[in-house]
Parts: structure tokens; C-alpha cells; sequence
């Protein structure tokens, strides 16, 4: 269920505050360290056919799945991008688990609550915008399956 006042489900709303919290190299430095905390396909995975998130400009590759209704991320990004880690494993930790309508809900721009633009350029930050319309379409073609 989303908050309310921010209209993000509440893992990411508790990263988006993290952020929030953080200055300047300390945003930086949080990014990096969900960079490694993205876990590695597993095993079982490495035949599956991931999708390319084509409009980044780092290979990124995104696999789902749908249990119970819920959608889960899987992300394979490598491990020399650390910043386009960091926004996957951000992600994967915020929406895995919800329903794709409510990944549908989250807002297109949420991640500028974040302050990574005091960090970051531009050119940098389209790929978590990137990542999340992907995330989106991917949840899209389930709600219409």
C-alpha cells in the first residue's frame, strides 16, 4: 500500500528518506553500497530471457516474475557501473513484491525527492528513470495478460 502523502510504497519511501537524509557524497556513497547489494542471477536463471533496458546507456537487463500476484525483479548489470547498480538494486528493493498496479502507481519522477540530482547529472539520472519505465512496462504487460 502506498503513503499517502507521497503516493510510494513504503520500502521505497524509506529509501527515498535515506536519501533525504544523506548530503551530498553521502548520497554517493549510499548508492554505492545498495550497488552491492544487488544480488547475482541465480543459477537457475542464467537461460532465462532477460530484456534489455535499451534506453540506458549501461547494459542493463531485467527479468520478472509474477507469484501470487506479485510482481519480483531480477537484475543483471555489471558490476564496472556501480552508479546504474546502485538505482537497480534501489529499485528491485523498493518494488519487489508488489502488484504491478501498484508499481504502475509509482510516480515517474519520484527518485528527484531523492536529492541525486546535487550529485549526479542529468545524463546519469535517466537511467533510474529509465529503469523504472521499464520495470513499469513490464508490469503493464501483466496487468493486460
Amino acid at each position: 500500500m502506498a503513503d499517502s502523502t507521497t503516493g510510494l510504497p513504503p520500502r521505497l519511501q524509506e529509501i527515498v528518506e535515506d536519501f533525504q537524509w544523506s548530503e551530498g557524497r553521502e548520497k554517493l556513497e549510499l548508492l554505492l553500497q545498495y550497488a552491492e547489494e544487488l544480488p547475482d542471477i541465480p543459477a537457475w536463471m542464467q537461460n532465462q530471457s532477460f530484456e534489455q533496458v535499451e534506453e540506458c546507456m549501461t547494459p542493463v537487463f531485467v527479468l520478472s516474475e509474477m507469484t501470487d500476484g506479485k510482481i519480483y525483479f531480477h537484475f543483471h548489470v555489471p558490476k564496472s557501473s556501480p552508479t546504474v547498480r546502485g538505482y537497480a538494486a534501489l529499485m528491485k528493493k523498493g518494488l519487489d513484491g508488489l502488484t504491478p498496479e501498484e508499481i504502475l502507481r509509482v510516480p515517474g519522477d519520484f527518485y528527484l525527492q531523492m536529492g541525486l540530482d546535487q550529485v549526479l547529472t542529468y545524463q546519469r539520472l535517466n537511467g533510474i528513470a529509465a529503469i523504472l519505465a521499464h520495470m513499469k512496462l513490464l508490469a503493464l504487460q501483466e496487468v493486460t495478460a
